[in-house]
């Protein structure tokens, strides 16, 4: 196969990719606390076709190589970390983080999980739950008749004294943060997974050591801007044009090269 349409045909496998990744971030415009993904690529391997030269006498004038690209690959699909936007639920179990931070949840395996989205539920049991039905770690149990239920700022969960109506702490809410965020690996269901790449969860409380803030009756949106995707996709579509018409162009040229024999 000609070089050029193997390298034509790997960018048109790029932009395919980064296609792909966008229609991933617009259908999860909805999603709470979803981060958005961005393909990267890197070149692939340079065929040397002469080394560098040099001019007149030794140690004049140099030339450098001559060199031509084989094309592109994804190399990497890393999420983009900025804070979303919040939106007021008014729902008392529904809580947001500002800054730093995820909730862990325990899953049916026994390990943990990490996430943002702070729509928090009810087990029958009074354990607070994910909005995936994962219980939140460390587990916090409301009592079975309450009236009023208040999360604080610094992760402080109270109710009412069924007999007096005082607020009564009850538990706080712990969050997780890691050395390399970026390098968690999204499982689905709103949930990330510890990796090598993310580096060991480090614990501590909201509005402590770094930690956000966190924000009652509020959950935080997805990340995703609808008008840059959609530049980003025009963008991809521009140039897997172009790439197809590059894969277009070889083989013409291969046809005028073989009508020569003819």
């Amino acid at each position: 196969m000609d070089p050029s349409l193997r390298t034509a045909a790997s960018g048109m496998i790029a932009q395919q990719t980064r296609v792909d990744v966008i229609a991933n971030n617009l259908a999860n415009v909805n999603t709470t606390a979803f981060k958005r993904s961005r393909a990267h690529f890197e070149d692939l391997l340079y065929q040397t076709i002469q080394g560098t030269r040099v001019v007149g006498d030794l140690g004049e004038t140099a030339l450098p190589a001559v060199q031509v690209g084989r094309g592109v690959r994804l190399s990497a699909t890393p999420r983009v970390d900025t804070q979303g936007s919040f939106e007021q639920t008014g729902r008392p179990l529904d809580v947001a983080i500002d800054g730093d931070g995820y909730f862990q949840v325990e899953l049916p395996d026994g390990n943990l999980a990490y996430t943002r989205d702070g729509n928090l539920q009810l087990s029958p049991d009074g354990d607070l739950m994910s909005s995936s039905g994962y219980r939140l770690m460390p587990p916090i149990s409301l009592p079975t008749e309450i009236t009023q239920v208040v999360i604080s700022r610094d992760g402080s969960v109270s109710t009412s004294d069924a007999a007096s109506g005082d607020l009564v702490e009850i538990g706080r809410l712990e969050l997780v943060k890691f050395p390399n965020p970026t390098g968690l690996l999204a499982r689905g269901q709103n949930l990330l997974l510890e990796t090598e790449s993310s580096g060991p969860p480090l614990s501590g409380m909201p509005e402590e050591d770094g930690f956000g803030r966190l924000v009652a009756s509020t959950l935080e949106t997805s990340n995703v801007q609808i008008v840059q995707e959609m530049v980003d996709m025009i963008a991809a579509q521009r140039a897997y044009e172009i790439a197809s018409k590059a894969v277009q162009t070889s083989e013409e040229m291969a046809d005028v090269a073989s009508n020569l024999f003819r």
